[in-house]
C-alpha cells in the first residue's frame, strides 16, 4: 500500500511498474528493480535546484518503496530545506520511525537558516521527548537558537545535555559555547569551557577572543591574541577584525598602526572585512587621514565599507567630505542604504543643514528605502536641532515601533527649542506607552523644569534618577544643580555637588553652581577655588559665566577688566553678559561699546539690537532707538515677546503684558487693582523709567501695571492657599521691580527665576516679614 506521503503530494494512484518520471526523467525512467538509493541521490543532486524536479524524485522513491533509507531520508530533507520547503522537509521526517541524527541535524539547520528559531528549539525538544540521538551538531545548532532568541535557561539546559553525553569537546560547540556565555556576561564560566578543550582550532580562539572584545575586557583579548600566536595557529581575518575592534576599544593609536602593520605580513592586505575594519577604527581614534588611505588602497569596497567611510568622516566633523564620498557613491552608480542615509542626516545635524538634510529625505522615498525607526529617529534629530519641530513631530508621529531612543530624540529637540511644556506631555505619553525612561531622557526633563521653573516636577523626576542610579554621573548632577538653581534653591544645588564623585567634577558642574550663587564673593572663591584647589584650567565659557555673575551685581569695571584680560578673544557670550549688566545698571557709555563690539562679532541675535535700544531709551536718546529699531526691521529680526509662567495643580498657566486671554482674567485685575491700592496708600510711587517708550507717563503706569510678571503673581494670590511659595518663570531676563518695602522680594537666578514668599490672606500684603532674593540685588519688576 502506497505511503501516506504518496497521498500528501497527490500523485495519482498507479501501479508502481506504471508511475513514470516527469519529462525532465523520459530518459532516465527506472523500473523497481534497477532504481539503487545512489542513483536517486545523484537525481536529487542535479535537481537540487527546482522544487518540481526534487517532488518528483521523492514520488519515485515512495514508489519505489526505499524512503525509510536514513541515507537517502537525509538527503531529502536537505534538499528540502535548501528548496526552503520547510513544511515537505518535516513532512520526510515525520515518516521516518526512528530518524538518525543527520537527519535531525538537517532540519535544525532549515530552521536557522529562515529564522525560524523558535520551532528549531520546538524541534530539538521534540528529539529528546522521542528519545533520538543528540549529537554534538544538533546542540550547536540549539545552542544558537536559544543565543539569538536570548533565552539563557534553555541555552543552559543545552550546555548541560551536552555535558551529561559528553560531547563537550565538540570544537564547533565549544565555540558556540563560548559566544553563547560570553553573551550573558558570563566571562569566566567561557574561558573554563575554552580551556577544557585539547587541540582547539583557530575557530575557537577566534570565539573566545571575540567574546573578550564583546565584554570590553581588550586586555584579555590581547593576551589571548598573543598566546594564540605562541601556540601556532595562524590568525585569520576574523580573528584580526576582533584584534582591530578591541584597538578601538583601548584607544591607543600606536597600537592600532602596529596591528595594521601585522595585517599586512599577514597578507591580508586584499581582504574587505579587514580592510573595512581598519577604516573604522583609524576614524574612531580621529585619524581620517590614515582611514582615507586604506579606503583608496581597497581593489574592491562593499557598501559597508563606504558607510564605514562617510561614517568616519561624520563622526570627526568633515560633514562636507562625507557628502563628497556619498556623491562618489552615487556616480560609480552603487546602491546606497539607511545606515549610508543615517550618516549623512547626522551630519546634517551637527551643522544644522536644513536643506541638505530634505535633499536626503528625498532620497529616502526615492530610492524606496523603509522608514524604519533608526532612520525616522535621525529625521527626528535633524529637524529638531534646525528648528523645524513641525517636521520632527510629523515623522516621529509616523514613526513605526518607537523605542526609547526616539522618544528622546523629540523630547529633547522640544526642550532645546523652549517648548518645555510640550515636552513634559509628550513625557507622559511615553510612559503610558510602556517606553522605559534612560539618562538622557531624564536629564532632558530636568532642563524642562528648569525652564519653566517647575520644582515639584524637578524633584520627582530626581527622584527617579535616584532610583534608576543615574544622579551621580556628572552629567546628570550638572543639571540637577542648575536646576534647582534656576527654582530657587540655591541650598539644594550647593548640597548637589557635594554628592558628585570627588574627581569628576568638570568645569561645566562648576559653572552651574557659580551661575547658581547671587552672592558675588562666594561666586568669586568658587572661581578661585577652581584653579588653585581643583586644577581645573579656565576655560571661555568659565570666563562668561564669571562675567556675568559680576556683571548682574553692577561690578561693571570688573567685569570689563575680566572681558579684556581672557587668555583667549572675547566671545559673544561674555560681551552678551556684560552688555545685560550694562542695561541693568544703567551704564550707557559702557553699553553701547560693549554692543559695538557684539555687532562686530557679527551677532545676529535681536536680544542684541533689543538691549542696545534700551540702554538708548533708558539716555532718552529717542532718535537713536528707532535707529535700532529700523536696522532690526532690515535685517528681519524680531524680538522675542516676552511672557510669565506660572505652576498651579501640575498645570502651567502664561501670561503676556497686558494679557486678558486667561479664563479668569476678570479676577486678576482686580486683584492686581488691590495690590495697587494697597502699595500706593504705603506712599509707593511707581518708577516708570523701566518703561521704555517715548509716552505720556500716565500710559507707563498703565503699562507698568499690565505686565505679565504682576498678572502672573496676581493669579497665584488667586489660586493658592496662604503661605504657601509662588514661583514665576519668565522666558527673558527680569531686571526691574517693585522696591522691597512694598512687595516680598524676587528670586531672580540665571534662568529668569522669580520666588514669592506668600504670608498673606490674598488681600493685603506684609510689610514686616520680607524675604531676600538670593541675587542680593534691589528687588525691582521686570519691564519686558
Amino acid at each position: 500500500m502506497p505511503s501516506p506521503l504518496f497521498r500528501i503530494f497527490r500523485l495519482p494512484q498507479k501501479t508502481p511498474s506504471r508511475v513514470p518520471f516527469p519529462s525532465a526523467f523520459s530518459s532516465r525512467s527506472l523500473s523497481r528493480g534497477d532504481a539503487p538509493s545512489g542513483r536517486f541521490s545523484s537525481l536529487l543532486r542535479e535537481f537540487s535546484e527546482d522544487v518540481v524536479g526534487v517532488k518528483s524524485v521523492h514520488a519515485r522513491i515512495v514508489v519505489n518503496g526505499i524512503y525509510g533509507e536514513q541515507r537517502l531520508a537525509s538527503e531529502l530533507v536537505r534538499a528540502y530545506r535548501d528548496l526552503g520547503c520547510l513544511g515537505c522537509a518535516r513532512g520526510v521526517f515525520d515518516q521516518i520511525p526512528h530518524p538518525e541524527a543527520s537527519v535531525c541535524t538537517a532540519l535544525l539547520v532549515g530552521y536557522l537558516r529562515c529564522e525560524l528559531y523558535g520551532e528549531a528549539l520546538a524541534f530539538f525538544e521534540l528529539m529528546r521527548s522521542r528519545d533520538l540521538e543528540i549529537d554534538g551538531r544538533a546542540c550547536n545548532f540549539a545552542l544558537k537558537a536559544c543565543s539569538m532568541v536570548s533565552d539563557y535557561e534553555r541555552g543552559m539546559d543545552v550546555i548541560t545535555i551536552a555535558l551529561n553525553k559528553g560531547i563537550q569537546r565538540n570544537q564547533f560547540l565549544v565555540s558556540s559555547m563560548v559566544n553563547f556565555l560570553m553573551k550573558f556576561g558570563k566571562v569566566k564560566e567561557a574561558r573554563m569551557v575554552f580551556d577544557g578543550l585539547p587541540g582547539r582550532d583557530v575557530v575557537c580562539w577566534n570565539s573566545m577572543i571575540g567574546g573578550y572584545v564583546q565584554a570590553r575586557q581588550f586586555n584579555d583579548a590581547f593576551i589571548l591574541f598573543f598566546e594564540m600566536c605562541k601556540y601556532g595557529v595562524r590568525p585569520t581575518p576574523v580573528t584580526m577584525t576582533s584584534i582591530i575592534q578591541a584597538c578601538e576599544g583601548v584607544g591607543n593609536l600606536n597600537l592600532a598602526k602596529s596591528v595594521h602593520g601585522f595585517v599586512l605580513c599577514l597578507e591580508m592586505g586584499n581582504d574587505v572585512l579587514v580592510l573595512t575594519s581598519l577604516v573604522n577604527m583609524y576614524a574612531k581614534l580621529g585619524d581620517v587621514v590614515n582611514a582615507h588611505l586604506v579606503f583608496d588602497s581597497m581593489a574592491m569596497r562593499n557598501l559597508v565599507s563606504w558607510n564605514a567611510m562617510i561614517s568616519g568622516y561624520v563622526q570627526n566633523g568633515f560633514v562636507h567630505e562625507a557628502f563628497e564620498l556619498f556623491f562618489q557613491l552615487l556616480k560609480n552608480h552603487c546602491r546606497f542604504d539607511s545606515g549610508t542615509v543615517v550618516s549623512l542626516l547626522h551630519g546634517c545635524a551637527l551643522t544644522a543643514n536644513f536643506e541638505s538634510g530634505k535633499m536626503l529625505h528625498g532620497f529616502v522615498y526615492r530610492a524606496g528605502l523603509e522608514l524604519d525607526v533608526i532612520l525616522c529617529t535621525a529625521l527626528v534629530d535633524l529637524y529638531s536641532k534646525c528648528d523645524a519641530l513641525n517636521l520632527a513631530l510629523s515623522v516621529f508621529n509616523r514613526t513605526p515601533n518607537r523605542n526609547v531612543i526616539t522618544w528622546t530624540a523629540m523630547l529633547v529637540g522640544l526642550a532645546q527649542n523652549g517648548r518645555a511644556e510640550e515636552a513634559l506631555r509628550l513625557f507622559s505619553d511615553m510612559q503610558q506607552e510602556g517606553v522605559a525612561a534612560n539618562s538622557i531622557t531624564l536629564v532632558s526633563l530636568v532642563h524642562c523644569c528648569a525652564h519653566l521653573g517647575s520644582l515639584k516636577k524637578g524633584k520627582s523626576i530626581h527622584a527617579c534618577l535616584l532610583r534608576k542610579g543615574y544622579a551621580l554621573s556628572v552629567v546628570n548632577m550638572t543639571a540637577l544643580i542648575d536646576m534647582y538653581a534656576k527654582c530657587g534653591k540655591v541650598e539644594y544645588a550647593d548640597r548637589a555637588i557635594h554628592f558628585s564623585p570627588v574627581g569628576e567634577k568638570d568645569v561645566v558642574l562648576w559653572n552651574s553652581l557659580i551661575g547658581s550663587y547671587g552672592l558675588v564673593e562666594e561666586g568669586v572663591a568658587l572661581f578661585r577655588s577652581m584653579q588653585k584647589d581643583h586644577n581645573i584650567r579656565q576655560s571661555e565659557k568659565l570666563y562668561a559665566c564669571f562675567v556675568d555673575l559680576l556683571s548682574r551685581a553692577g561690578r561693571l569695571g570688573e567685569a570689563e577688566a575680566l572681558v579684556e584680560e581672557m587668555p583667549f578673544k572675547s566671545s559673544g557670550a561674555s560681551l552678551e553678559a556684560l552688555l545685560n549688566g550694562c542695561r541693568t545698571h544703567k551704564n550707557v557709555n559702557l553699553g553701547i561699546k560693549t554692543a559695538d563690539k557684539l555687532l562686530c562679532l557679527g551677532a545676529a541675535n535681536p536680544g542684541v539690537y533689543v538691549v542696545l535700544s534700551n540702554i538708548y531709551a533708558v539716555a532718552r536718546q529717542w532718535d537713536k532707538v528707532d535707529h535700532v529699531r529700523q536696522i532690526m526691521r532690515q535685517c528681519g529680526l524680531k524680538k522675542t515677546p516676552g511672557y510669565s509662567l506660572i505652576e498651579i495643580g501640575n498645570q502651567l498657566h502664561t501670561f503676556l503684558a497686558g494679557d486678558s486671554s486667561h479664563p479668569k482674567h476678570l479676577e486678576i485685575d482686580e486683584i492686581v487693582d488691590n495690590l495697587k491700592t494697597e502699595v500706593e496708600a504705603s506712599g509707593y510711587v511707581p518708577d516708570t523709567s523701566c518703561i521704555l517708550r517715548d509716552v505720556d507717563e500716565s500710559i507707563k503706569v498703565k503699562l507698568l501695571w499690565g505686565h505679565s510678571e504682576r498678572l502672573a503673581i496676581a493669579f497665584g494670590l488667586l489660586s493658592t492657599p496662604a503661605g504657601s511659595l509662588i514661583r514665576i518663570v519668565k522666558n527673558l531676563r527680569g531686571h526691574h521691580m517693585l522696591p522691597r518695602k512694598s512687595m516680598p522680594s524676587f528670586v531672580l537666578m540665571k534662568s529668569e527665576l522669580v520666588g514669592i514668599v506668600k504670608c498673606h490672606d490674598n488681600a493685603k500684603l506684609p510689610r514686616d516679614r520680607m524675604t531676600t532674593g538670593a541675587s542680593g540685588r534691589e528687588d525691582r519688576w521686570a519691564d519686558y
